[in-house]
Protein backbone atom coordinates (compact mmCIF):
# COMPACT_ATOMS: atom_id res chain seq x y z
CA UNK A 1 0.00 0.00 0.00
CA UNK A 2 2.76 2.25 1.10
CA UNK A 3 4.10 1.74 -2.91
CA UNK A 4 0.60 3.29 -3.77
CA UNK A 5 0.65 5.94 -1.71
CA UNK A 6 4.17 7.19 -2.10
CA UNK A 7 5.24 6.83 -5.89
CA UNK A 8 1.89 6.81 -7.12
CA UNK A 9 0.10 9.97 -5.00
CA UNK A 10 3.19 10.87 -3.90
CA UNK A 11 6.16 10.59 -6.28
CA UNK A 12 9.41 11.91 -5.99
CA UNK A 13 9.54 14.38 -8.17
CA UNK A 14 13.19 15.25 -8.71
CA UNK A 15 13.85 12.05 -9.70
CA UNK A 16 13.13 11.03 -13.37
CA UNK A 17 13.03 7.08 -13.34
CA UNK A 18 10.58 7.31 -10.81
CA UNK A 19 8.52 9.91 -12.46
CA UNK A 20 8.26 7.98 -15.68
CA UNK A 21 7.86 4.75 -14.31
CA UNK A 22 4.80 5.96 -12.52
CA UNK A 23 3.63 7.58 -15.78
CA UNK A 24 3.18 4.25 -17.39
CA UNK A 25 1.77 2.91 -14.36
CA UNK A 26 -0.80 5.90 -14.77
CA UNK A 27 -1.21 5.63 -18.89
CA UNK A 28 -1.39 1.60 -18.73
CA UNK A 29 -4.15 1.85 -15.66
CA UNK A 30 -6.14 4.65 -17.86
CA UNK A 31 -6.42 2.25 -20.33
CA UNK A 32 -7.52 -0.70 -18.77
CA UNK A 33 -9.71 0.57 -15.60
CA UNK A 34 -10.54 4.30 -16.75
CA UNK A 35 -11.03 6.17 -12.95
CA UNK A 36 -8.18 4.08 -11.51
CA UNK A 37 -5.61 7.00 -11.91
CA UNK A 38 -7.96 9.58 -10.18
CA UNK A 39 -8.36 7.41 -7.48
CA UNK A 40 -4.87 6.56 -6.86
CA UNK A 41 -3.10 9.84 -7.93
CA UNK A 42 -5.90 12.68 -8.56
CA UNK A 43 -8.98 13.51 -7.63
CA UNK A 44 -10.77 10.68 -5.55
CA UNK A 45 -14.32 11.92 -6.21
CA UNK A 46 -13.71 11.82 -10.01
CA UNK A 47 -12.15 8.55 -9.79
CA UNK A 48 -15.16 6.84 -7.96
CA UNK A 49 -17.03 8.74 -10.78
CA UNK A 50 -15.27 6.94 -13.16
CA UNK A 51 -14.95 3.80 -11.51
CA UNK A 52 -18.84 3.54 -11.34
CA UNK A 53 -19.23 4.22 -14.38
CA UNK A 54 -16.73 1.65 -15.66
CA UNK A 55 -18.20 -1.28 -13.51
CA UNK A 56 -21.68 -0.19 -15.35
CA UNK A 57 -20.42 -0.76 -18.82
CA UNK A 58 -18.31 -3.85 -17.94
CA UNK A 59 -21.89 -5.12 -16.57
CA UNK A 60 -23.96 -3.58 -19.73
CA UNK A 61 -21.36 -5.56 -21.99
CA UNK A 62 -21.81 -8.84 -20.10
CA UNK A 63 -24.86 -9.02 -19.57
CA UNK A 64 -25.21 -8.49 -23.26
CA UNK A 65 -22.82 -10.89 -24.19
CA UNK A 66 -25.23 -14.01 -21.57
CA UNK A 67 -28.71 -12.38 -23.09
CA UNK A 68 -27.09 -12.65 -27.01
CA UNK A 69 -26.38 -16.32 -26.30
CA UNK A 70 -29.48 -17.29 -24.07
CA UNK A 71 -32.18 -15.15 -25.17
CA UNK A 72 -30.84 -13.41 -28.59
CA UNK A 73 -34.27 -12.23 -29.74
CA UNK A 74 -34.48 -9.97 -26.97
CA UNK A 75 -30.98 -8.47 -28.07
CA UNK A 76 -31.82 -8.17 -31.67
CA UNK A 77 -35.50 -6.25 -30.55
CA UNK A 78 -33.92 -3.89 -27.97
CA UNK A 79 -31.19 -3.27 -30.77
CA UNK A 80 -33.91 -2.47 -33.17
CA UNK A 81 -36.39 -0.32 -30.82
CA UNK A 82 -36.10 3.33 -31.47
CA UNK A 83 -36.21 4.20 -28.05
CA UNK A 84 -33.36 1.87 -26.95
CA UNK A 85 -31.36 3.27 -29.64
CA UNK A 86 -31.49 7.06 -28.74
CA UNK A 87 -30.98 5.75 -25.03
CA UNK A 88 -27.67 3.82 -26.58
CA UNK A 89 -26.50 6.72 -28.61
CA UNK A 90 -26.92 8.78 -25.21
CA UNK A 91 -24.93 6.60 -23.09
CA UNK A 92 -21.59 6.76 -25.80
CA UNK A 93 -21.66 10.06 -26.45
CA UNK A 94 -21.61 10.52 -22.49
CA UNK A 95 -18.87 8.02 -22.06
CA UNK A 96 -16.91 9.57 -24.92
CA UNK A 97 -17.10 12.91 -22.71
CA UNK A 98 -16.00 10.53 -19.78
CA UNK A 99 -12.63 9.18 -20.87
CA UNK A 100 -11.56 12.57 -22.64
CA UNK A 101 -11.76 13.95 -19.26
CA UNK A 102 -9.96 11.06 -17.11
CA UNK A 103 -7.20 10.88 -20.25
CA UNK A 104 -6.51 14.34 -20.18
CA UNK A 105 -6.86 14.49 -16.35
CA UNK A 106 -4.48 11.61 -16.62
CA UNK A 107 -1.77 13.62 -18.87
CA UNK A 108 -1.77 16.22 -16.18
CA UNK A 109 -1.27 13.79 -13.07
CA UNK A 110 1.82 12.08 -14.93
CA UNK A 111 3.58 15.29 -15.23
CA UNK A 112 5.50 14.91 -18.73
CA UNK A 113 8.18 17.67 -18.00
CA UNK A 114 9.53 15.59 -15.01
CA UNK A 115 9.99 12.19 -17.39
CA UNK A 116 12.43 11.09 -19.04
CA UNK A 117 12.63 13.19 -22.41
CA UNK A 118 12.78 10.34 -24.53
CA UNK A 119 9.52 8.71 -23.27
CA UNK A 120 7.31 11.73 -22.97
CA UNK A 121 6.44 11.73 -26.53
CA UNK A 122 5.76 7.60 -26.18
CA UNK A 123 3.87 8.71 -23.37
CA UNK A 124 1.56 11.44 -25.19
CA UNK A 125 1.04 9.70 -28.17
CA UNK A 126 -0.53 6.14 -26.54
CA UNK A 127 -2.73 8.54 -24.33
CA UNK A 128 -3.81 10.93 -27.44
CA UNK A 129 -4.70 6.89 -29.01
CA UNK A 130 -6.65 5.52 -26.38
CA UNK A 131 -8.81 8.67 -25.94
CA UNK A 132 -8.80 8.56 -29.89
CA UNK A 133 -9.75 4.92 -30.03
CA UNK A 134 -12.35 4.82 -26.73
CA UNK A 135 -13.96 8.40 -27.24
CA UNK A 136 -14.10 7.99 -31.24
CA UNK A 137 -15.69 4.58 -30.98
CA UNK A 138 -18.20 6.05 -28.34
CA UNK A 139 -19.29 8.98 -30.62
CA UNK A 140 -19.39 6.22 -33.96
CA UNK A 141 -21.05 4.12 -31.72
CA UNK A 142 -23.92 7.09 -30.96
CA UNK A 143 -24.02 8.51 -34.57
CA UNK A 144 -24.66 4.75 -35.48
CA UNK A 145 -27.20 4.15 -33.40
CA UNK A 146 -29.15 7.52 -34.28
CA UNK A 147 -28.77 6.65 -37.81
CA UNK A 148 -29.93 3.06 -37.45
CA UNK A 149 -33.14 4.59 -35.47
CA UNK A 150 -33.73 7.43 -38.70
CA UNK A 151 -33.22 4.41 -40.71
CA UNK A 152 -35.93 1.80 -38.93
CA UNK A 153 -38.21 4.88 -38.54
CA UNK A 154 -38.26 5.49 -42.01
CA UNK A 155 -38.60 1.84 -43.01
CA UNK A 156 -40.77 -0.23 -40.84
CA UNK A 157 -44.29 1.38 -39.69
CA UNK A 158 -45.69 0.88 -36.03
CA UNK A 159 -48.23 -1.43 -35.59
CA UNK A 160 -49.82 -4.48 -34.32
CA UNK A 161 -47.47 -7.92 -34.86
CA UNK A 162 -49.20 -11.27 -37.00
CA UNK A 163 -49.11 -14.29 -35.44
CA UNK A 164 -47.94 -17.05 -37.72
CA UNK A 165 -50.46 -19.48 -39.51
CA UNK A 166 -50.47 -22.95 -38.90
CA UNK A 167 -46.24 -22.49 -37.60
CA UNK A 168 -45.38 -20.63 -41.02
CA UNK A 169 -45.21 -16.86 -41.53
CA UNK A 170 -46.00 -16.13 -45.05
CA UNK A 171 -44.14 -12.75 -46.79
CA UNK A 172 -44.98 -11.37 -49.80
CA UNK A 173 -41.91 -10.55 -52.05
CA UNK A 174 -42.55 -7.54 -54.65
CA UNK A 175 -39.50 -6.22 -57.03
CA UNK A 176 -40.86 -3.19 -58.50
CA UNK A 177 -40.15 -1.57 -61.89
CA UNK A 178 -41.96 1.92 -62.22
CA UNK A 179 -40.01 2.66 -65.36
CA UNK A 180 -40.44 5.97 -67.07
CA UNK A 181 -42.15 4.11 -70.07
CA UNK A 182 -44.82 2.87 -67.54
CA UNK A 183 -47.74 4.16 -65.94
CA UNK A 184 -47.61 3.23 -62.79
CA UNK A 185 -45.25 0.11 -61.10
CA UNK A 186 -45.85 -3.29 -62.49
CA UNK A 187 -43.99 -5.37 -59.87
CA UNK A 188 -41.86 -7.37 -62.42
CA UNK A 189 -40.82 -10.30 -59.69
CA UNK A 190 -43.06 -11.60 -57.65
CA UNK A 191 -42.75 -14.38 -54.61
CA UNK A 192 -44.21 -15.63 -51.33
CA UNK A 193 -41.14 -16.77 -49.00
CA UNK A 194 -42.66 -19.36 -46.40
CA UNK A 195 -40.97 -19.20 -42.94
CA UNK A 196 -41.12 -21.70 -40.31
CA UNK A 197 -41.80 -19.88 -36.84
CA UNK A 198 -39.78 -22.12 -35.18
CA UNK A 199 -37.00 -23.52 -37.21
CA UNK A 200 -36.34 -20.49 -40.27
CA UNK A 201 -36.88 -23.27 -42.95
CA UNK A 202 -38.05 -21.47 -46.02
CA UNK A 203 -39.73 -21.93 -48.48
CA UNK A 204 -39.68 -19.52 -51.95
CA UNK A 205 -42.66 -19.58 -54.32
CA UNK A 206 -41.78 -17.84 -57.57
CA UNK A 207 -44.90 -16.52 -58.95
CA UNK A 208 -44.49 -15.47 -62.98
CA UNK A 209 -45.63 -12.19 -64.27
CA UNK A 210 -47.88 -13.79 -66.83
CA UNK A 211 -50.63 -16.02 -64.75
CA UNK A 212 -53.22 -15.63 -66.17
CA UNK A 213 -57.67 -15.81 -64.82
CA UNK A 214 -55.50 -14.94 -60.87
CA UNK A 215 -58.31 -16.02 -58.57
CA UNK A 216 -59.03 -14.16 -55.13
CA UNK A 217 -60.04 -15.32 -51.46
CA UNK A 218 -63.72 -15.09 -51.55
CA UNK A 219 -63.64 -11.89 -49.18
CA UNK A 220 -61.42 -9.95 -51.02
CA UNK A 221 -62.89 -6.77 -53.20
CA UNK A 222 -61.28 -8.23 -56.07
CA UNK A 223 -63.39 -11.52 -55.89
CA UNK A 224 -66.38 -9.15 -56.19
CA UNK A 225 -65.45 -7.68 -59.34
CA UNK A 226 -64.15 -11.16 -60.95
CA UNK A 227 -65.60 -14.09 -59.24
CA UNK A 228 -64.21 -16.30 -62.08
CA UNK A 229 -60.70 -15.03 -61.77
CA UNK A 230 -58.96 -11.70 -62.77
CA UNK A 231 -59.87 -11.63 -66.67
CA UNK A 232 -61.96 -14.46 -66.74
CA UNK A 233 -65.07 -13.45 -68.08
CA UNK A 234 -65.27 -9.77 -69.23
CA UNK A 235 -61.41 -8.78 -68.83
CA UNK A 236 -59.61 -6.36 -66.72
CA UNK A 237 -59.32 -2.66 -66.79
CA UNK A 238 -56.19 -2.41 -67.97
CA UNK A 239 -54.58 -3.93 -71.63
CA UNK A 240 -53.58 -7.08 -70.59
CA UNK A 241 -55.50 -8.84 -67.77
CA UNK A 242 -51.81 -10.35 -65.82
CA UNK A 243 -51.07 -11.36 -62.66
CA UNK A 244 -48.51 -8.24 -62.75
CA UNK A 245 -50.96 -5.37 -63.91
CA UNK A 246 -53.43 -6.07 -60.91
CA UNK A 247 -51.15 -3.49 -59.03
CA UNK A 248 -51.48 -1.22 -61.67
CA UNK A 249 -55.29 -1.29 -62.10
CA UNK A 250 -55.82 -1.37 -58.83
CA UNK A 251 -53.41 1.55 -57.88
CA UNK A 252 -54.25 4.13 -60.77
CA UNK A 253 -57.78 2.74 -61.11
CA UNK A 254 -59.83 1.48 -58.10
CA UNK A 255 -57.63 2.51 -55.28
CA UNK A 256 -61.12 2.88 -53.20
CA UNK A 257 -61.29 -0.75 -52.59
CA UNK A 258 -58.23 -1.32 -50.44
CA UNK A 259 -59.54 2.21 -48.47
CA UNK A 260 -57.43 1.22 -45.03
CA UNK A 261 -54.52 0.47 -47.10
CA UNK A 262 -52.36 3.64 -46.73
CA UNK A 263 -53.24 4.10 -43.03
CA UNK A 264 -51.46 0.78 -42.29
CA UNK A 265 -48.57 0.95 -43.76
CA UNK A 266 -49.33 -0.48 -47.38
CA UNK A 267 -50.85 0.96 -50.70
CA UNK A 268 -54.39 -0.66 -52.60
CA UNK A 269 -52.18 -2.15 -55.05
CA UNK A 270 -50.12 -3.47 -53.02
CA UNK A 271 -52.75 -5.20 -51.22
CA UNK A 272 -54.52 -6.16 -54.43
CA UNK A 273 -51.10 -8.17 -55.46
CA UNK A 274 -51.38 -9.54 -51.77
CA UNK A 275 -55.12 -10.85 -52.37
CA UNK A 276 -53.91 -12.57 -55.70
CA UNK A 277 -50.78 -14.42 -54.13
CA UNK A 278 -53.63 -15.59 -51.01
CA UNK A 279 -55.75 -16.56 -54.12
CA UNK A 280 -52.79 -18.74 -55.73
CA UNK A 281 -50.98 -20.04 -53.06
CA UNK A 282 -53.84 -20.82 -50.67
CA UNK A 283 -51.73 -18.88 -47.55
CA UNK A 284 -52.28 -16.14 -45.38
CA UNK A 285 -50.00 -13.85 -46.22
CA UNK A 286 -48.85 -11.82 -43.22
CA UNK A 287 -46.72 -9.52 -44.31
CA UNK A 288 -45.38 -7.54 -47.77
CA UNK A 289 -41.69 -6.32 -48.70
CA UNK A 290 -41.94 -4.26 -51.59
CA UNK A 291 -37.90 -3.13 -53.03
CA UNK A 292 -37.89 -0.94 -55.83
CA UNK A 293 -35.66 -2.42 -58.88
CA UNK A 294 -34.03 1.26 -59.37
CA UNK A 295 -33.33 1.74 -55.85
CA UNK A 296 -31.64 -1.95 -56.13
CA UNK A 297 -28.70 -0.39 -57.59
CA UNK A 298 -28.03 1.63 -55.43
CA UNK A 299 -27.98 -0.97 -52.68
CA UNK A 300 -26.13 -3.22 -54.33
CA UNK A 301 -23.49 -0.56 -54.67
CA UNK A 302 -23.40 0.42 -51.15
CA UNK A 303 -22.55 -3.39 -50.28
CA UNK A 304 -19.72 -3.70 -52.61
CA UNK A 305 -21.38 -5.20 -55.19
CA UNK A 306 -22.38 -9.13 -55.42
CA UNK A 307 -20.55 -12.37 -56.81
CA UNK A 308 -22.08 -14.77 -59.11
CA UNK A 309 -21.77 -17.55 -61.19
CA UNK A 310 -23.41 -16.29 -64.74
CA UNK A 311 -24.89 -19.42 -66.71
CA UNK A 312 -25.42 -17.35 -70.21
CA UNK A 313 -24.45 -14.50 -71.63
CA UNK A 314 -27.06 -11.80 -70.38
CA UNK A 315 -27.80 -8.70 -72.97
CA UNK A 316 -27.62 -5.02 -71.25
CA UNK A 317 -30.72 -2.93 -72.75
CA UNK A 318 -31.79 -4.16 -76.20
CA UNK A 319 -34.74 -5.67 -77.46
CA UNK A 320 -35.95 -9.17 -78.47
CA UNK A 321 -34.23 -9.05 -81.66
CA UNK A 322 -30.71 -8.06 -79.89
CA UNK A 323 -31.36 -4.52 -80.91
CA UNK A 324 -29.79 -1.89 -78.91
CA UNK A 325 -27.69 -4.20 -76.55
CA UNK A 326 -25.45 -1.58 -74.65
CA UNK A 327 -23.58 -4.54 -73.56
CA UNK A 328 -23.29 -7.75 -72.29
CA UNK A 329 -22.19 -9.91 -68.99
CA UNK A 330 -20.66 -12.72 -69.79
CA UNK A 331 -20.85 -16.40 -68.86
CA UNK A 332 -17.97 -17.26 -65.70
CA UNK A 333 -17.97 -16.25 -62.04
CA UNK A 334 -18.30 -11.99 -62.22
CA UNK A 335 -18.15 -9.77 -59.74
CA UNK A 336 -21.44 -7.37 -60.37
CA UNK A 337 -21.80 -3.38 -59.12
CA UNK A 338 -25.46 -2.38 -58.87
CA UNK A 339 -25.65 -1.30 -62.57
CA UNK A 340 -24.67 -5.14 -63.97
CA UNK A 341 -26.61 -6.97 -61.28
CA UNK A 342 -29.63 -4.80 -62.05
CA UNK A 343 -29.64 -6.21 -65.60
CA UNK A 344 -28.60 -9.68 -64.63
CA UNK A 345 -31.74 -9.68 -62.78
CA UNK A 346 -33.93 -7.82 -65.04
CA UNK A 347 -33.07 -8.87 -68.87
CA UNK A 348 -35.52 -11.08 -70.44
CA UNK A 349 -34.62 -10.60 -74.04
CA UNK A 350 -32.30 -11.68 -76.20
CA UNK A 351 -31.73 -14.93 -73.16
CA UNK A 352 -33.25 -18.49 -73.93
CA UNK A 353 -35.95 -18.96 -71.52
CA UNK A 354 -37.37 -15.89 -71.40
CA UNK A 355 -39.26 -14.53 -68.20
CA UNK A 356 -39.18 -18.15 -66.73
CA UNK A 357 -35.29 -17.98 -66.73
CA UNK A 358 -35.21 -14.58 -65.75
CA UNK A 359 -37.28 -16.01 -62.29
CA UNK A 360 -34.73 -18.07 -61.74
CA UNK A 361 -31.65 -15.19 -62.11
CA UNK A 362 -33.76 -13.28 -59.72
CA UNK A 363 -33.84 -16.06 -57.48
CA UNK A 364 -29.95 -16.59 -57.71
CA UNK A 365 -29.55 -12.52 -57.42
CA UNK A 366 -31.57 -12.18 -54.21
CA UNK A 367 -29.63 -15.26 -52.47
CA UNK A 368 -26.73 -13.57 -53.45
CA UNK A 369 -27.42 -10.23 -51.89
CA UNK A 370 -28.30 -11.75 -48.27
CA UNK A 371 -24.92 -13.46 -48.43
CA UNK A 372 -23.51 -9.93 -48.78
CA UNK A 373 -25.62 -8.79 -45.66
CA UNK A 374 -23.00 -10.03 -43.10
CA UNK A 375 -22.48 -8.38 -40.36
CA UNK A 376 -18.97 -6.66 -40.72
CA UNK A 377 -19.98 -5.70 -44.39
CA UNK A 378 -23.06 -4.12 -43.35
CA UNK A 379 -21.30 -2.56 -40.25
CA UNK A 380 -18.18 -0.77 -42.38
CA UNK A 381 -20.74 0.21 -44.89
CA UNK A 382 -23.45 1.47 -43.22
CA UNK A 383 -24.08 4.99 -43.90
CA UNK A 384 -24.12 3.91 -47.58
CA UNK A 385 -26.38 1.08 -46.72
CA UNK A 386 -28.89 2.83 -44.75
CA UNK A 387 -29.46 5.56 -47.20
CA UNK A 388 -29.48 3.19 -49.86
CA UNK A 389 -32.13 0.99 -48.39
CA UNK A 390 -34.62 3.39 -47.30
CA UNK A 391 -34.53 4.65 -51.13
CA UNK A 392 -35.28 0.65 -52.04
CA UNK A 393 -37.58 -1.12 -49.31
CA UNK A 394 -41.41 -0.48 -48.27
CA UNK A 395 -42.61 -2.95 -45.41
CA UNK A 396 -45.86 -3.31 -43.12
CA UNK A 397 -43.20 -5.22 -40.74
CA UNK A 398 -43.97 -3.74 -37.72
CA UNK A 399 -40.80 -2.71 -35.86
CA UNK A 400 -41.22 -4.30 -32.81
CA UNK A 401 -40.75 -7.75 -34.87
CA UNK A 402 -37.70 -7.15 -36.39
CA UNK A 403 -35.97 -8.92 -33.34
CA UNK A 404 -37.59 -11.69 -33.72
CA UNK A 405 -37.35 -11.97 -37.24
CA UNK A 406 -33.80 -10.94 -37.28
CA UNK A 407 -33.15 -13.92 -34.97
CA UNK A 408 -35.09 -15.88 -36.94
CA UNK A 409 -33.16 -15.10 -40.53
CA UNK A 410 -29.97 -16.06 -38.56
CA UNK A 411 -31.43 -19.71 -38.74
CA UNK A 412 -32.76 -19.53 -42.47
CA UNK A 413 -29.28 -18.53 -43.52
CA UNK A 414 -28.02 -22.08 -42.29
CA UNK A 415 -30.34 -24.09 -43.66
CA UNK A 416 -31.10 -24.77 -47.41
CA UNK A 417 -33.90 -23.05 -49.29
CA UNK A 418 -36.81 -24.85 -51.11
CA UNK A 419 -37.74 -23.22 -54.57
CA UNK A 420 -41.04 -23.96 -55.86
CA UNK A 421 -41.38 -21.71 -59.49
CA UNK A 422 -44.83 -22.19 -60.71
CA UNK A 423 -43.57 -22.33 -64.34
CA UNK A 424 -44.06 -24.80 -67.52
CA UNK A 425 -41.10 -26.30 -66.22
CA UNK A 426 -42.88 -27.77 -63.14
CA UNK A 427 -46.02 -28.36 -65.17
CA UNK A 428 -47.92 -25.12 -64.80
CA UNK A 429 -49.76 -23.42 -67.93
CA UNK A 430 -49.69 -19.52 -66.85
CA UNK A 431 -52.54 -19.04 -70.00
CA UNK A 432 -54.99 -21.99 -68.74
CA UNK A 433 -53.40 -22.95 -64.74
CA UNK A 434 -54.94 -25.67 -62.94
CA UNK A 435 -55.15 -24.29 -59.33
CA UNK A 436 -55.65 -27.32 -57.89
CA UNK A 437 -52.41 -28.55 -59.13
CA UNK A 438 -50.73 -25.67 -58.18
CA UNK A 439 -51.67 -26.30 -54.52
CA UNK A 440 -50.95 -29.50 -54.75
CA UNK A 441 -46.92 -28.37 -55.80
CA UNK A 442 -46.82 -25.80 -52.78
CA UNK A 443 -48.96 -27.47 -50.15
CA UNK A 444 -45.86 -30.40 -49.33
CA UNK A 445 -43.39 -28.03 -49.79
CA UNK A 446 -44.35 -25.79 -47.21
CA UNK A 447 -45.94 -28.12 -44.95
CA UNK A 448 -43.94 -31.41 -45.52
CA UNK A 449 -45.39 -34.85 -44.53
CA UNK A 450 -44.00 -36.31 -41.26
CA UNK A 451 -41.47 -39.38 -42.48
CA UNK A 452 -43.62 -42.18 -40.37
CA UNK A 453 -41.10 -44.06 -37.93
CA UNK A 454 -39.24 -47.03 -39.07
CA UNK A 455 -40.02 -50.35 -37.67
CA UNK A 456 -38.75 -50.58 -34.39
CA UNK A 457 -38.99 -47.00 -33.82
CA UNK A 458 -40.98 -46.13 -30.33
Amino acid sequence: MSLAASPIRFPDTSSRPVMTRRAWWLVVLNVLIPGSVQVLAGDRKLGRFGLGATLVLWTLVVVAIVVSILWPTVLYTLASTTITLWLAALVLLFYAVLWVVLTLDTLRLIRLVKTAPQARGWLAVLSIAVVGLLAGGSVWGSYLAITTSGFLSSVFVAGPSEPPVDGKYNILLLGGDAGPDREGMRPDSMSVVSIDAETGQAVMIGLPRDLEDVPFPADSPLAAVYPEGYGAIDGCDVDVCLLNSIYTEVELKSPEMYPNAVAEGSEPGIEGMRDAAEGITGLTIQYYVLIDMYGFESLIDALGGVDINVETRIPIGGDENNDGVDGWIEPGQQHLTGYYALWYGRARYGVAGGDYERMARQRILQEAVLRQFTPANVLTKFQDVANAGADVVKTDVPQGMLGYFVNLALKTKELPITNVELVPANGVDPMDPDWDYIRSLIEPAVYPPTPEPTEGEG
